[in-house]
Order: structure tokens, then C-alpha cells, then sequence
């Protein structure tokens, strides 16, 4: 199976694929043993032999991490403004592994990170439908009514989202404050937050717990864990599952 060479290169570890890009227009990629300067260029993993610097190509090992993120971290792996970033939470781990999708900076809870590019594609492509859960909480006491707008799908400025489950956790009259257990299936940029906005009802404070049937158990803010094989081939079997 074809593959882009910064895609393999990425995969192996050596660079993001961004970066990988710059290595392959600086003359510095090779595939077998010839210096290739070409983005678009697809190569055959198992057959071709590629080098950078000289230094020929590993197969770098798959690694699958659920993280609990805090508030105050970035959701990349550098930051330009220096702020704290995921990478720095799993820095101890020799492997460069991605964030599956993102959580905003003011949001905290469950983060897969890897370096299986194809198990990035089956979580966070829309068509998968991979349900995440997030308690939210949010300014006053929204009706059944205005939950009713979320639960049919409701207008934001770059569509219409999805149905979406809506449960009233908690009441805290004290605070002002009710709490939602809202679960989507798809991944609008701050999607939540703009949705609880759109019916009046602002988010104070977010937390994603549940990804699919992985839940933060365990895990404090900050902390991670490997997932076990068999939750892997779990989350495989979903992407495959939804893509049909």
C-alpha cells in the first residue's frame, strides 16, 4: 500500500509531518538511496527504503495513552506563546505521540495520544461516530425546552451539529449553576461550549469523561496511562464498525 513519504517519516517518529515536509524540501530524504525533494511523493513502506540524513528509517513502536488533562494546557505539542502543552505532561515517553483530537485550554478530561495515525483516522473521522461525554457545567437552570434544541441538533455558524444526548446531573441553586452529561459524536471546534451558548446558557466549567468505553478511572489531573491491547483492538473495532 502507497503511502506519502512525510506520512512514513512521521510515523517513524522523526519528525510531525510538518516537519517531516521541511526535511523532504531541504534535499536531506532519501528513498533508496536516491534524494527525493518531492511532497508528493508516495513510497511503498515495506519495500522502499528511506533515510534521513543518512540514517536509515525504524519502524517505530505503536504507543496508546489515556490522559487526563487539566485545565491551563495546551492541546499540541509546542506552543509559540510557551504555555504548558500535552507533550510536556508524557514527556518521559521516548515515543512522539499526537493528540487525538483537542481539548481547548479551558477544558479538562480524557486525551488519547498515539502514533498510530490510522487509529487517530477511525476516532476522529465524522463518520465514525465515536461518542465522547462531557460534564458541563453551565449559568443557571436551562428547561427541557431549550435541552430539547440541543438533543434535535441546533444551528451553529459552521452547521447544523448532530442530535445530541442531554441529562440533567445535578441542581446547585447555591452557585447558580446546573450540570449537563452532554454526549456527541462528532468534534465542531468547541462544540460544547458554542451549543450551551446558542440556547443562553453559558459553560463555566468543562470536563470530557468518557471517550467510547474508556473513562477517567483512576487516572488524577495530569496523570496518564497505557491503554491495554485489548482496549486498542476495542477502539479498532469501533473505527472499523462505523466506517461500515
Amino acid at each position: 500500500m502507497l503511502e506519502r513519504l512525510q506520512k512514513v517519516i512521521a510515523q517513524a517518529g522523526i519528525a510531525s509531518r510538518r516537519d517531516a515536509e521541511e526535511l523532504i524540501k531541504a534535499g536531506r530524504v532519501t528513498v533508496n538511496n536516491i534524494v527525493v525533494t518531492e511532497l508528493g511523493t508516495k513510497i511503498e513502506p515495506k519495500r522502499d527504503k528511506v533515510a534521513v540524513d543518512g540514517k536509515p528509517l525504524t519502524a517505530e513502536k505503536y504507543v496508546y495513552v489515556l490522559l487526563n488533562k487539566p485545565k491551563g494546557v495546551v492541546t499540541t505539542l509546542e506552543d509559540p506563546r510557551g504555555r504548558k502543552t500535552v507533550a510536556d505532561l508524557v514527556a518521559n515517553i521516548p515515543e512522539r505521540i499526537y493528540p487525538v483530537g483537542r481539548l481547548d485550554y479551558n477544558t479538562e478530561g480524557l486525551l488519547i495520544m498515539t502514533n498510530d495515525g490510522d487509529l487517530t483516522y477511525a476516532l476522529t473521522h465524522p463518520s465514525h461516530e465515536i461518542a465522547k461525554t462531557y460534564l458541563a457545567k453551565v449559568e443557571g437552570y436551562p428547561p427541557e425546552e431549550k435541552l430539547d434544541l440541543l438533543r434535535a441538533g441546533i444551528k451553529l455558524e459552521d452547521g447544523i451539529t448532530a442530535p445530541a444526548k442531554i441529562n440533567i446531573v445535578a441542581v446547585d441553586r447555591e452557585k447558580g449553576l446546573t450540570t449537563l452529561e452532554i454526549i456527541i459524536k462528532e468534534g465542531k471546534n468547541r462544540q460544547i461550549r458554542r451549543m450551551c451558548e446558542a440556547i443562553g446558557y453559558p459553560v463555566k466549567n468543562l470536563k470530557r469523561v468518557k471517550i467510547a468505553f474508556l473513562t477517567l478511572e483512576g487516572l488524577r489531573r495530569g496523570q496518564y496511562r497505557q491503554l491495554l491491547p485489548g482496549e486498542v483492538e476495542e477502539l479498532k473495532r469501533l473505527g472499523k464498525k462505523k466506517n461500515g
